[in-house]
């Protein structure tokens, strides 16, 4: 037999609701504030590694995040999309969108693109020409002179790295490996379409990565191996972790002495420049821009737009039926509900008939800083150029130690403001721009980037064709050029150089370095003997009847055979 329930009015009087709320008592009060701080202490990290949100990073790369995520990470080179042709661009850009669509909504993906200031003093050491022991001392002096301050006019002191990381749920490291090997083989392969190099991270690359991130301040170098960790018992949080995390600011953090702030980027244009992702990474200082990427399944990101449209059209006709009854056009309809009513509809239609799928993006901007009013200086600058381009900035409130952990390519987003995008949309903010050369060594200057100004330093017998052809019109350099590179050539290298000047243009040159010229003409003193020959005349053919045949094609050409 069933109890009735007992009537509102022999429920105490402390207990009887009033107004749908509940008065508690002081002790109990006193209860619910010390649950609530032990709570809240069990969630808040007691020390800057247990800030950083990952369990565990493996030697060859893979690390889980969390009890079911494995993520992996690959560093990309710059191709030159900027300064490319329309058509060669054009096929960039498909190929991009390709690229997107290849990834389903089982893997998680982040696109992180980092600028970092190091130190000048670096990239100087890999310009300056060192001495010898001959009587061109001085011109090598002022030759590294020169370099310098060519280094000034570009922003040589600023690292760019880009990075690709992707995660699969697993519930095993076991199972997670050959997925991800699967997934990685598959984005270099884009990226080789591309045009663009890619290079798998190792477990030490990626805890390096993120040591430069926490310790931006810091100017030793990161010093780690995985034998450490069994050795001295620490984990590797300990070798990367900055000295400390400060959040409670609202809207700004530190990591040790270097202030930090995340922001969000709201979009309200329509349409993008392709290169709104350029201008930004193109800004002086350090600063991380971070996509966390998920794809929606088709056929749910195909309904979930209809039912938009649903609603859309549900508010129109509400909104016609004022007009009814207010005793004005039914046409007339609030602006927002005609727009969206296009745009929603345009997007169903790509959805449906073209080669499209839709993604939830979240853009993230870290800006870092030594003194706060630098770091302010630096978001201004940001939040101009977003202008511009009708998109905003808008700083996480109460919510940076979320969006530092989600800036780190880590594959891993705390924070939940997405937007939609298509893949044409998303393929719109291109992760290409100009490729750097500037390499150490043997390295000759070839001048300044044409987009980033940055030197163009490189050693041609290492690049795949090592060939050059000075091209220019009449007047514009070309044989400075020549002599330039000659110079250069003579300063640094050892290699011989050999000039053919018909007319004896380099002469002045070749004799102020100490070279020896050779004239060759009817009246001169010197000759060539075509009989000539010696024991290393070939190294695959007898030399003597190599000989012979040159003599021999020599006589028909002096006959006119």
């Amino acid at each position: 037999m069933n109890k009735k329930a007992k009537p509102l009015a022999n429920i105490p009087k402390r207990a009887k609701p009033k107004s749908d709320s509940y008065i508690l008592s002081a002790e109990e009060k006193k209860e619910l504030v010390a649950l609530m701080k032990k709570e809240r202490k069990k969630r808040l990290p007691m020390s800057a590694q247990q800030t950083i949100p990952y369990i565990e990073m493996y030697r060859d790369g893979i690390c889980r995040v969390n009890s079911r995520l494995y993520t992996k990470s690959i560093r990309y080179e710059d191709i030159n999309y900027t300064l490319a042709q329309n058509e060669e661009k054009t096929a960039i850009f498909e190929s991009w969108c390709d690229f997107l669509n290849y990834f389903d909504n089982s893997i998680f993906v982040q696109l992180s693109f980092i600028n970092q200031k190091v130190d000048i003093s670096e990239f100087q050491k890999a310009i300056v020409i060192p001495l010898q022991e001959d009587n061109f001392n001085g011109i090598r002096t002022e030759y590294s002179d020169m370099l310098k301050e060519q280094l000034t006019k570009g922003n040589n002191g600023l690292v760019k790295r880009k990075y690709i990381t992707f995660g699969v749920e697993a519930d095993s490291p076991r199972i997670a490996k050959p997925k991800l090997t699967q997934i990685e083989a598959d984005i270099k392969s884009n990226f080789k379409r591309l045009g663009a190099q890619a290079f798998s991270l190792t477990g030490y690359e990626r805890l390096k990565v993120l040591h430069d991130i926490f310790n931006q301040e810091n100017i030793e170098p990161f010093r780690f191996s995985f034998d450490m960790v069994a050795r001295t018992g620490l984990s590797t949080k300990d070798f990367i972790a900055p000295t400390s995390f400060d959040f409670s600011e609202g809207k700004v953090f530190k990591m040790g002495n270097t202030y930090g702030a995340v922001s969000f980027v709201q979009i309200l244009a329509p349409e993008m420049s392709d290169e709104l992702l350029t201008h930004i990474l193109e800004l002086d200082g350090n600063i991380s821009v971070n996509l966390h990427i998920r794809t929606v399944e088709q056929s749910k990101a195909i309904k979930d737009v209809k039912l938009k449209i649903t609603d859309l059209d549900a508010m129109k006709i509400q909104e016609q039926k004022k007009a009814v009854r207010a005793g004005y056009d039914m046409e007339i309809i609030p602006s927002d509900i005609s727009t969206f009513g296009v745009g929603a509809k345009q997007m169903l239609k790509d959805l449906q008939n073209s080669n499209e799928r839709m993604f939830l993006v979240t853009i993230l901007i870290m800006h870092t800083a030594p003194t706060r009013q630098k770091l302010q200086s630096a978001i201004y600058h940001t939040e101009s150029l977003l202008q511009q381009q009708n998109c905003s900035l808008k700083r996480l409130d109460f919510q940076q130690e979320a969006g530092l952990m989600s800036s780190i390519p880590l594959g891993f987003n705390q924070i939940q403001i997405e937007r939609s995008f298509t893949t044409t949309a998303m393929a719109g903010f291109m992760p290409f721009s100009t490729r750097e050369l500037f390499e150490g060594g043997e390295a000759l200057y070839y001048g300044l980037n044409a987009k980033s100004h940055n030197m163009i330093m490189v050693d041609r017998k290492k690049l795949k064709n090592p060939n050059g052809l000075i091209l220019g019109t009449p007047g514009s350099g070309k044989s400075f050029s020549a002599k330039r590179e000659i110079t250069n050539a003579f300063l640094i290298t050892k290699d011989d150089i050999i000039i053919c000047d018909p007319e004896a243009e380099y002469y002045p040159l070749v004799q102020q370095l100490g070279g020896q010229v050779i004239k060759v003409s009817p009246v001169s003193t010197d000759y060539i003997n075509p009989l000539d020959i010696n024991l290393n005349y070939s190294e695959e053919e007898s030399p003597l009847t190599l000989k012979s045949d040159f003599i021999l094609s020599l006589c028909e050409l002096i006959i006119g055979g």
